[in-house]
């Protein structure tokens, strides 16, 4: 087992870790703000935006809370709760428009990190019980549950080797950066030489003619798209009544067609903020690797799908991202 690094030279030193919270704030705040700026004076509905930044405030805020009093036993009983949560789902271990998939990541994310936190005779324990997720998904069928933890269990176990958390961040950024360019390729089909046949298929022509009457909505008003929560009754693909929809299943598009390009830079930033949380977190590089890797595999997971349109979703990733950010009742603010 590769043991955590003895020192971390990867976090910038302490003097203004109020400043991400701050922002942070703003952010959110200017999420819900734009999400009312968009609607108004349309028959739309901005309660599923505002719904989704209160999950992650509050699953930010407990998480903060939690990982500084109980920083283990907090971060393996929230996964154990993912875990549980997705088993019980009515709609199976493969999920509703990627819940599944997602809780199985966040589940997976937050043991790995309380791995990370825990003594050394209790991480094996942790690492078998993060495997065991990632193998449930695998043998029920969840592609994307599957390779998102598996994903993220390989990174949290590769993590300890960075010295430096800054890169690695850096790299977490490009990934979703490239997952966003990707489906707005697909939507403006822009992508050189044409999409390729096998991955269309994986894609589906439903899912791709939805992502396109998405970027078609959204370029009626780039600066407050259609409105929020309106893409259901403006979309001829989501129309159809074999198989109706009520959003685009990608979170990048879903923000442009309901409120403009500022939607997307909110999504963006939000993200971007999260990021930054961690680049500045007093927690150790492992923990805050696994929890980066987590968030950036959600968030790829996003692009392609409907998973931020559930609040457990939103309030994991919020959680999560609080108990790799939270300071140590005992540790004033040295990192270990």
């Amino acid at each position: 087992m590769v043991e955590p690094v003895v020192q971390d030279h990867g976090r910038p030193a302490d003097g203004c870790a109020g400043a991400s919270d701050i922002a942070g704030v703003l952010i959110l705040a200017g999420c819900a703000v734009w999400a009312l700026i968009a609607a108004m004076g349309r028959p739309a509905r901005p309660e599923g935006v505002l719904l989704a930044v209160l999950a992650v405030a509050a699953g930010y805020a407990c998480g903060r809370m939690a990982g500084s009093l109980l920083p283990v036993t907090s971060a393996a009983a929230a996964g154990l709760a993912g875990f549980g949560l997705a088993c019980a789902s009515p709609y199976g271990l493969t999920g509703h428009e990627g819940a599944g998939a997602g809780q199985l990541t966040l589940a997976t994310g937050a043991v790995c990190c309380a791995a990370w936190a825990a003594p050394r005779a209790l991480r094996p324990a942790l690492w078998l019980l993060a495997t065991a997720i990632t193998l449930t998904a695998v043998v029920a069928g969840s592609t994307a549950g599957s390779v998102a933890s598996g994903a993220v269990l390989m990174c949290s176990l590769t993590a300890a080797r960075r010295r430096h958390r800054l890169p690695a961040l850096a790299a977490c950024v490009l990934i979703a950066a490239v997952a966003v360019a990707g489906t707005w390729a697909v939507a403006k089909d822009a992508v050189p030489g044409g999409l390729p046949p096998a991955l269309r298929a994986q894609l589906t022509e439903h899912r791709i003619r939805l992502w396109q009457d998405a970027a078609r909505i959204e370029e009626t008003d780039p600066l407050r798209g259609a409105g929020p929560d309106r893409f259901g009754e403006l979309s001829p693909a989501a129309a159809q009544p074999q198989n109706p929809e009520a959003k685009p299943h990608s979170a990048p598009l879903q923000q442009a067609a309901g409120q403009g390009l500022p939607g997307v830079v909110l999504l963006g930033a939000a993200f971007g903020w999260m990021l930054h949380a961690l680049w500045r977190s007093p927690r150790p590089t492992p923990v805050v690797l696994t929890a980066a890797a987590t968030l950036t595999a959600l968030a790829v997971m996003s692009c392609l799908g409907n998973a931020l349109s559930c609040s457990q979703i939103t309030a994991g990733a919020g959680l999560l991202a609080g108990l790799a950010t939270a300071r140590l009742n005992d540790d004033p603010g040295a990192v270990p």
